[in-house]
């Protein structure tokens, strides 16, 4: 009774938390999720350039308090602008040429007022000054904030994540995946004896007459919001480097001293597998400038771009536990190369609304099966895209609500995956499939981008019109189910579905015999296919994740 416990107990888990960081639903949106999910002209009238973030960690207390200087230029004329701040903490002052200026809240967004209009085409700057206990985030990744533990000697431990919910939970910035600045310097300062680790390289470390030492990174390759990361401990660092696309690639490991033997054999069997992998598929590493870093975390792990969060306790698996339930995903790390896989899909290509996170996960967890595919062959890895059904729910629409942050359903993960995998067999050709998959990371490199711009280039370059099978698998909930009417002992096909203009190619077979393509429409139509019978009629379910009618399911 306790293993089945047990187990039931790790499904709950699974299917609530390991597909992701998802805001709970909502049915309704406010004013305070328009003010955060909009771009109006106030965030439009800036280009934001460069941050250099600077805040001190009151462990004790989980007080912060620090300054954001934003550098930006003037993409029309304006003397009003938005960033974005959680309530909780208390925006100081506002400092623009050496003065203060005045600022409103409302909700999360905060509205700067300048003593004359700032012109087109310039560049200017503002620093916020602010401070405050954030929120503490209770069940990282999952809510987001600034979580607080202490290790297994006791000392503390502290992490941020803050994907969906978003980085103005804990510091000042111009809070839309639209907007990436360009480089950043991050300054973090924590009690002495402790160590930061954020994004990009380390610049430089100051002890401060104060108790504190601060840590100074910088990130040279622009970066969203919420992959600014401070990860606070007792750490200690070893390295590596890897002989990638594009030259050396520096490897940076930060763990807690006690786990050290443990995270050498495990990220040393995982890493170098996972980039070349990764490289092969999606192009080369798209931050050699600011390296490859993995970082021991509190919690599971995140995507924090150059400085991946680790959490995963040194074991294959999910946890010890394989997501897609058939033994192929036990012989891997699912954080290193899951989490990892997000520095081409999420960090190098981001979704330009939170709406379209199907970009990030869809991709990324489609990474996993491409990993095992270079690991153990194609077969494995089409078993495994298969083995992850099990968790797809099929209740709501992936696809998010745009302009108001809010993603859509955690089948973006499983489902996401299935459909790449889908499409890679409708188009029927593994060398153009690979080309679309680096072309992709090449054509949208280090840009954020829409719905329409990733459909759009994979129906460019396949010269097919997949748009009908994105357009039923991401926007609607249901499948498309194939549908076999027999008429005086032949065969007539056509496709029921929500998308207008449904024509997706499909193999079917007579039972023992090889697959052929078909095209049915929405339109019933005679099916030539000599031979065939209600008995031995068979469609590729294996690959196809359809419903059917008056069809066998073929193996």
């Amino acid at each position: 009774m306790k293993k089945l416990v047990a187990f039931a107990a790790i499904l709950v888990l699974l299917n609530s938390s390991a597909h992701a960081q998802l805001l709970e639903e909502k049915t309704k949106f406010t004013r305070g999720d328009t003010l955060r999910g909009t771009l109006t002209p106030l965030r439009t009238c800036y280009d934001i350039n460069y941050y250099h973030l600077d805040v001190k960690f009151d462990i004790d207390n989980k007080f912060i308090s620090g300054s954001n200087l934003f550098k930006f230029t003037a993409t029309q004329d304006f003397n009003k602008l938005q960033f974005d701040l959680f309530d909780n903490l208390k925006v100081e002052k506002v400092v623009y040429k050496g003065q203060e200026v005045p600022f409103k809240r409302e909700f999360n967004a905060v509205f700067v007022a300048f003593p004359s209009t700032i012109t087109k085409g310039s560049h200017d700057e503002f620093t916020v000054y602010y401070s405050g206990n954030p929120t503490i985030a209770k069940n990282a990744p999952w809510d987001g904030g600034v979580m607080y533990v202490q290790d297994t000697i006791g000392k503390p431990w502290v992490a941020t994540a803050c994907e969906g919910v978003g980085a103005s939970i804990w510091w000042p910035n111009k809070d839309h995946l639209s907007d990436e600045v360009d480089s950043m310097l991050i300054s973090i300062s924590v009690p002495k004896g402790l160590k930061d680790v954020s994004n990009g390289r380390l610049r430089k470390v100051t002890e401060l007459n104060d108790g504190y030492t601060r840590f100074d990174w910088f990130v040279a390759n622009p970066i969203n919001n919420y992959d600014v990361a401070a990860n606070i401990g007792d750490y200690t660092e070893f390295t590596d480097t890897y002989n990638g696309e594009k030259g050396k690639l520096d490897l940076d490991f930060w763990v807690l001293p006690a786990d050290l033997e443990k995270a050498k054999k495990q990220f040393d069997a995982n890493v170098k597998p996972m980039l070349k992998s990764f490289e092969y598929w999606f192009g080369p590493y798209p931050f050699y400038e600011d390296s490859y870093k993995l970082v021991e975390t509190p919690h599971l792990g995140m995507e924090h771009q150059s400085a991946v969060a680790y959490g995963n306790k040194f074991k294959n698996g999910y946890l010890g536990y394989d997501l897609s339930r058939t033994g192929w995903g036990l012989k891997w790390d699912y954080i290193i190369v899951h989490e990892s896989g997000h520095e081409w899909f999420g960090n190098n290509i981001t979704a330009k609304d939170l709406a379209d996170m199907w970009i990030h996960e869809g991709f990324t967890c489609y990474s996993e099966s491409l990993f095992v595919e270079s690991q153990f062959g194609k077969k494995a890895a089409q078993e495994y895209v298969h083995g992850l059904r099990q968790d797809i729910g099929n209740k709501s629409p992936i696809v998010g609500v745009y302009g108001v942050n809010k993603e859509g359903a955690g089948d973006m993960y499983s489902k996401g995956s299935v459909l790449l995998n889908m499409v890679r067999t409708i188009i029927n050709d593994d060398d153009k499939w690979h080309s679309i998959l680096r072309g992709l990371n090449k054509t949208f490199y280090h840009q954020t981008v829409t719905y329409d711009d990733i459909i759009g280039y994979i129906n460019k370059q396949s010269g097919m019109n997949l748009s009908p099978v994105f357009d039923q698998y991401l926007h609607y909930k249901d499948l498309a189910t194939l549908q076999i009417t027999w008429q005086n002992g032949k065969p007539y096909c056509k496709w029921t579905a929500d998308a207008k203009g449904f024509d997706m190619p499909v193999k079917v077979r007579i039972k023992g015999g090889e697959y052929k393509f078909i095209t049915p429409t929405t339109t019933l139509k005679p099916l030539d296919l000599p031979g065939a019978t209600k008995d031995n009629l068979e469609a590729d379910t294996f690959n196809y994740y359809i419903k059917l009618s008056g069809i066998q399911k073929g193996s």
